[in-house]
């Protein structure tokens, strides 16, 4: 770049900043953020405070550990501001995406970490754990909020979650509890619904978090695991009458009827499955061969509970393997095409390339300090890092594109 372009650059950052920073409210904390911004964005190995101080002509480590782990500014309200803004200049939303990432740690200090596993690392490693939803649209993802999951070894202990700075309002709650406060979240702020949730299986499997989507009139496209039950035909149980002594019996009665494995239920239809290509990826299109069919889903059968609302099970297998690889549950209307179904259910690609942008080029897991309020100061300067990144990268799209429209040799 020229140092003319540098000087334009430089100019949109301190506007965008000027902006977004505005919750902040006190000038200094204004001040720090920004200086803290930009440590973010500029090259480096480490993103900690005191390794971005030396590098930046006014930066000050004192000055940007304060604004970090002691400085008491909230950030929802910035939260709130930067999906606005990310909804406002990236419309129609595609999908929302719920993803969690692990940030390897030393020692039992800081706050959320134990030895537990970690998708990111392949592993038990000690770690700590955060939750994240990511807005997905035509032109990228968007971070909308985290949540550090904290195991129940640490909200058992009051004394180590105090010394950390975690409120005392703040409980055990599973990783999928985490993401429907991440969601309920998102739908408090007004942001547009989207055309679904995606998540891995450790969301799908539980019956509780599709329910809970669901009953916030939200469509998904979760993984599942290849034993989960379901009904292929609706089952013909019934309710019994009773017989009029004691409490009436509430569950149902399914007789010799059972259901069956979706991994069952696959292979029995393995002529079924046909080639679908999806997207562009970075080789070529990618290409798999999927099936799908209606279905209802048999959580606590054998108890007799309802089977579960009718939804689409989408399964892939592709010819090489010898059995089926993905499956996946679909909320989707009865209507929709196989091919939507897999673009829908393989649209969560993007919340990594999130991650890596976030960790490889921002320093999302470069925190070095120990507290609550410190680890949620440092993930949302690295949002807004992300989003001025995102700006900008529709800034040049659109002026190449201008440029090719004005020159067309």
């Amino acid at each position: 770049m020229t140092t003319k372009q540098l000087a334009a650059g430089r100019a949109r950052l301190e506007m965008f900043l000027t902006e977004m920073l505005a919750p902040l409210g006190r000038k200094d904390r204004r001040q720090w953020g920004g200086v803290y911004v930009r440590g973010l964005l500029l090259d480096g190995e480490r993103k900690s405070a005191g390794a971005m101080a030396t590098r930046l002509p006014d930066g000050n480590e004192q000055s940007l550990q304060q604004f970090l782990n002691q400085s008491p500014w909230d950030w929802l309200p910035l939260w709130q501001q930067m999906a606005a803004r990310v909804e406002r200049r990236f419309p129609s939303a595609l999908a929302w995406i719920i993803d969690d990432t692990g940030f390897p740690k030393k020692g039992e200090h800081s706050v959320g970490v134990a030895r537990q596993y970690s998708g990111t690392l392949g592993k038990i490693a000690n770690c700590q754990i955060a939750v994240s939803l990511h807005r997905t649209d035509t032109r990228g993802s968007s971070p909308l909020g985290f949540r550090l999951y904290l195991p129940q070894e640490w909200t058992d202990d009051k004394a180590r979650c105090q010394a950390a700075g975690v409120p005392e309002t703040v409980g055990f709650q599973p990783n999928w509890q985490l993401a429907l406060g991440l969601i309920e979240q998102a739908l408090s702020w007004g942001l547009e619904k989207p055309s679904a949730v995606l998540a891995d299986a450790s969301y799908g499997e539980v019956t509780a978090f599709r329910e809970e989507l669901a009953h916030r009139g939200l469509a998904y496209a979760v993984g599942i695991s290849k034993s989960l039950a379901v009904w292929p035909e609706p089952p013909e149980g019934a309710t019994p009458a009773g017989n009029g002594c004691g409490r009436p019996t509430k569950g149902m009665r399914f007789g010799d009827q059972k259901p069956v494995s979706v991994k069952e239920l696959a292979i029995a239809n393995q002529k079924q499955f046909r080639k679908v290509r999806w997207r562009e990826g970075s080789h070529g299109p990618l290409t798999s061969r999927f099936w799908a069919r209606r279905v209802q889903t048999a959580h606590g059968w054998n108890h007799g509970q309802a089977p579960g609302k009718e939804v689409w099970l989408l399964v892939e297998w592709p010819a090489d393997d010898p059995e089926p690889v993905k499956y996946y549950l679909c909320d989707l209307p009865k209507s929709t095409g196989l091919r939507q179904l897999v673009v829908t259910a393989r649209g969560r690609w993007r919340v990594e390339q999130d991650y890596q942008q976030m960790k490889e080029e921002l320093g999302l897991d470069h925190f070095e300090g120990r507290s609550w309020t410190g680890w949620h100061h440092h993930v949302t300067m690295v949002m807004l890092a992300h989003l001025f990144l995102r700006l900008e990268q529709k800034r040049r799209a659109r002026k190449s594109t201008l440029d090719a429209a004005a020159n067309p040799a």
